[in-house]
């Protein structure tokens, strides 16, 4: 049977749909209507970009997620009432492009409660050209950038166990940042000076 597609790429007078795969799986920001688990082919989550704002400084990167190209990603679709359209791609703008570092797109989603459907939501995919994409690090060079990484938004280690237990709520496992995830909790913090205003 073929897949239903649930919702029109881009039409502004239809709720919206974004994918979270990331910080957005456990801290939205925005309200919605209802969330699903949700896959998506073609792309993978991957601790590939240098954080120069939210989780790092230039001068002390911290390393945040992107979907990278290849194999697929699960995550939470959210969808999101039409009235608050307009605002939430503002809002998800202002949060996620501070260093244009993504591309803004609509990639198909399926839902994994009704397998058959599927729907066209916002996401952000990395720019490979940009010069804050890290592509793929060794586990121990990740593992230097998060515990550097201190933005303001906070410190890169809490956003990557953050993401895990968001990932262990929806019933599986990424095994790569599960790996990171364990080696953070086995390594020493590192004592990182408070920042005026953060």
């Amino acid at each position: 049977m073929s897949a239903q597609l649930l919702s029109p790429p881009e039409s502004g007078d239809s709720d919206l749909w974004v994918f979270g795969y990331g910080s957005l799986m456990w801290k939205p920001g925005f309200d919605f209507e209802e969330q699903a688990a949700a896959r998506l082919i073609g792309e993978h989550r991957a601790l590939c970009v240098y954080s120069f704002d939210h989780r790092g400084t230039p001068e002390k990167p911290g390393l945040v997620l992107g979907l990278d190209r290849g194999g697929a990603c699960r995550g939470i679709a959210f969808r999101v009432a039409a009235k608050r359209r307009t605002e939430t791609i503002a809002y998800l703008r202002s949060r996620e492009q501070t260093t244009n570092v993504y591309r803004e797109v609509h990639r198909s989603v399926w839902l994994e409660d009704d397998p058959r459907s599927r729907v066209s939501a916002l996401t952000f995919v990395v720019d490979r050209s940009h010069v804050q994409y890290a592509g793929r690090l060794p586990l121990a060079e990740q593992l230097r950038y998060v515990q550097q990484g201190h933005g303001r938004s906070g410190n890169n280690r809490d956003y990557v166990l953050s993401t895990v237990l968001a990932i262990e709520k929806q019933g599986f496992r990424d095994p790569q940042l599960h790996k990171l995830a364990t080696m953070l909790h086995d390594a020493h913090p590192i004592e990182l000076p408070l920042q005026e205003g953060t």
